[in-house]
């Protein structure tokens, strides 16, 4: 899905904008839904973007 030169974009509450994440790792969240984690390019708050059920 993302490769190491493509920025994983998602919604950040604090900015109230879409940007960037820093530091995207993909995480498999407790109900088994996979999910990229990261931080704010522009604040460094934590970041999470659920992505579908099939891109496990």
């Amino acid at each position: 899905m993302s490769d190491d030169n493509a920025k994983e974009i998602g919604y950040c509450v604090k900015c109230k904008a879409k940007s960037g994440m820093d530091e995207a790792e993909r995480v498999t969240m407790k109900n088994g839904r996979p999910a990229m984690k990261g931080k704010c390019e522009t604040c460094s708050t934590g970041m999470y973007k659920i992505l579908p059920k099939d891109a496990a």
